[in-house]
Parts: structure tokens; C-alpha cells; sequence
């Protein structure tokens, strides 16, 4: 029995075709399709999958018609890559994805073919994945909604966001079980008309958000701020960021739905905002290790749950303290150079330090007779 091959190449896919034909008369039409792991450059997409395809169509042929059908190589050639580009499931979300400056969103968003956005590469990231930065660059706003980490740690990566919100995270569009976001290393500018930096909302039972190593910037609208979390509930985590001339609040914690919002803020830095650290109904912040200073309204402003501060630095504030409602209790910290160091009343340990303040407000001490200092 005689057999021709005709072959066809898509990236690494080989695409083969058998005609097998007895007596002048084809009996049989044999295609079949194999692809080990490759770039298909007519869909620019990951080939994840390696198998076999194997079609068999049965018909009759016509010596001079077999003549004629062998006659146009190319023909079924394209044919055959037709097939093996429908026969291939969708794409599948990379664990790993990269951007660059000089990337491109139609690009896979792998190590040799990145991304030009956050955004784009975000979509080809699987849930629980991670997107990482190749080199320097501005990677444009993103809204998220699965859990992922936006790691561009030892690499200057920014969004600038003006007139607008640089990181979405939106709960209510979560569907996975683990609802955490990681974001690492990412400096935000708003280019004085941005509205929020890292806008956190929705329903965020059992959800986690972790702030590290940020730098957050330059939003001067009367409500802008730099993180803002508005869940029902959560946890939130804040540590080595920065967050520096707002025209509304440094960082607000205050909860949508009066759910417990449960923030670490730890070597956190809030400067020339209107209020330094703002809290809320459902807050529960522990602030520690931080310098707030040079904020319009108040360093730390609490109108409703609670707040500890520890080893922080408070000063050259409008208010160093201003609570309206809530608990404050603070715990070895430095008040100084404020227009006024507390107002409303807060609760403090003995090892607080208030100097060269203006006066007001009620400062009421933690202890008693045995234990004066109130410390343990």
C-alpha cells in the first residue's frame, strides 16, 4: 500500500497527513496532530498540552482526483494547521507571569515574551499566581479579582494613576477559597489628580491584603487617599510603605458593612495628608514603629472602633491625636510639635512623651494604685 507525507510546522507543532490509496482509489484520509510544549505563532499562545489528535475521515477518491488532491501541498497544509488551532483547548493561566517597559499585552506574558501592563498580564495569571517585573517601568492601573502577589521587589516599578484609582482590589468578584493579594515593591503616583492609591472593597470574609515595600504619591483631591480599605471585613497587613501628600487621608481603615476590619500598620510613614492614619467604624488597627507628621487635620483621627500606637513618632501635626470617637490607647510613643497634642480623650501608658505641644483635649492614664504604669 503506498503512503505520501505532507508535513506543516506551527511554532514546535507538527502537523502530519498520511494518504493511503490502493488500486487508484484512496481509501482513507488519516490526519493526525501532535504538540510537545510550543509556541504556536498563529495564536501567539502557551501550548501547554501534549497529545496526540487522531482524525479519520472516510471517503471515496477518484485516481485523478487523488492526482489533483496531492497536487496542493500547501493547501492542505494550512488546512491541517486549521484543524490543530481548533482542535487545541483555550490557552491555560500561567502560575507565573512577567511584565516589562518594553513589553507588549498581545505577548504570553512569559520570561522571554512579557506584558506591557499589569493589566494584561493579570488575565493570563492564574489564581494564586504571581506577576513579576523583568526591568523599569510604569505598568499602568489595575483592578484585581482573584488572589494573586504583584511582586516587583529589586525592580522600579510604578502606576501612575491620575484621575483615577491606582489598584482596585474587589472583593465582591472573588471566587476562589484563599481571597489574598500580595503587593510588593510598587510605586504609586497620582500626578495630583489621582483619587485613591490602593482602593480595597467589597465583601472580604476571610480575605487578606499585604502591603510591602510601597511608595504612595502626589493625590491632591479633597478625598484622595492613599490606602483606603472599605471592606465589610478583613485583614489587612501595611509594612515599610510610605504614604505622602494627600489631599484627604493617608491611610483609612473603616469598615463598609461595620464588619471588623483588622489592620497592622508597621513601619509605616504618613506625611502632609490632610489625616495621617483615619479609622473607622469596624477598625481595629494596631500602629506601631511609624512616623506620622505634617498632616492638615490630624496625625492619627479616629471617629469610631479602636486603636493601639506604639514606638511611633507623632509630630508637627495640626492635632497629634484627634479622637471624636472610638479608643485610642497609646504606648511609648513621641508627641511633639503639635498644634495641639490630643483632642477628645485618648488612653496612655506612663512611657508616652508629650512635649511642645499646644494644649487641649484629655489625656487619661493606664494603671492604677499597684500598678501605676499600667504596663505588665
Amino acid at each position: 500500500m503506498p503512503q505520501i507525507m505532507l508535513n506543516a510546522t506551527c511554532g514546535l507543532a507538527m502537523c502530519g497527513l498520511a494518504v493511503a490509496a490502493t488500486r487508484g482509489r484512496c481509501r482513507a484520509l488519516v490526519i493526525w496532530l501532535t504538540s510537545r510544549s510550543c509556541n504556536c505563532l498563529l495564536q501567539r499562545s502557551r501550548c501547554l498540552w501534549s497529545r496526540t489528535i487522531h482524525l479519520q475521515l472516510s471517503f471515496l477518491l477518484e485516481a485523478d482526483e487523488m492526482k489533483r488532491f496531492l497536487a496542493a501541498p500547501f493547501a492542505i497544509a494550512g488546512a491541517i494547521i486549521a484543524l490543530f488551532l481548533l482542535a487545541s483547548p483555550a490557552s491555560a493561566q500561567a502560575s507565573r507571569t512577567w511584565v516589562s517597559g518594553v513589553g507588549d499585552d498581545v505577548n504570553p506574558c512569559s520570561r522571554t515574551a512579557p506584558c506591557k501592563t499589569f493589566a494584561g498580564a493579570i488575565s493570563k495569571t492564574a489564581v494564586n499566581g504571581e506577576i513579576n517585573c523583568i526591568d523599569p517601568g510604569g505598568f499602568g492601573a489595575v483592578t484585581i479579582t482573584k488572589s494573586i502577589t504583584i511582586d516587583c521587589h529589586e525592580v522600579f516599578s510604578s502606576i501612575l494613576n491620575a484621575g483615577t484609582n491606582g489598584i482596585n482590589i474587589a472583593f465582591d468578584s472573588f471566587s476562589d477559597a484563599r481571597k489574598t493579594v500580595n503587593i510588593r515593591n510598587i510605586n504609586i503616583q497620582g500626578f495630583d489628580s489621582g483619587i485613591i492609591g490602593i482602593r480595597i472593597f467589597g465583601a472580604g470574609a476571610g480575605s487578606f491584603v499585604n502591603i510591602e515595600d510601597c511608595l504612595i504619591n502626589g493625590m491632591f483631591s479633597s478625598t484622595a487617599t492613599g490606602i483606603a480599605d472599605q471592606r465589610t471585613n478583613g485583614a489587612l497587613t501595611v509594612v515599610n510603605t510610605t504614604v505622602r501628600d494627600m489631599g484627604g487621608s493617608g491611610i483609612t481603615v473603616a469598615s463598609a458593612g461595620g464588619g471588623l476590619i483588622s489592620a497592622t500598620l508597621s513601619n509605616v510613614k504618613v506625611f502632609n495628608a490632610a489625616s495621617g492614619v483615619a479609622v473607622g467604624t469596624g477598625g481595629a488597627v494596631h500602629l506601631s514603629n511609624s512616623v506620622v507628621s505634617s498632616n492638615s487635620v490630624g496625625g492619627v483621627v479616629i471617629s469610631g472602633g479602636g486603636i493601639n500606637v506604639d514606638a511611633t513618632t507623632i509630630s508637627f501635626n495640626a492635632v497629634g491625636i484627634k479622637q471624636t470617637g472610638g479608643s485610642v490607647n497609646l504606648s511609648n510613643n513621641d508627641l511633639s510639635f503639635n498644634s495641639a497634642g490630643v483632642s477628645g480623650t485618648v488612653n496612655s501608658y506612663t512611657n508616652n512623651r508629650f512635649t511642645n505641644n499646644g494644649g487641649g483635649g484629655t489625656i487619661t492614664p493606664i494603671g492604677g494604685v499597684t500598678n501605676p504604669s499600667g504596663l505588665q
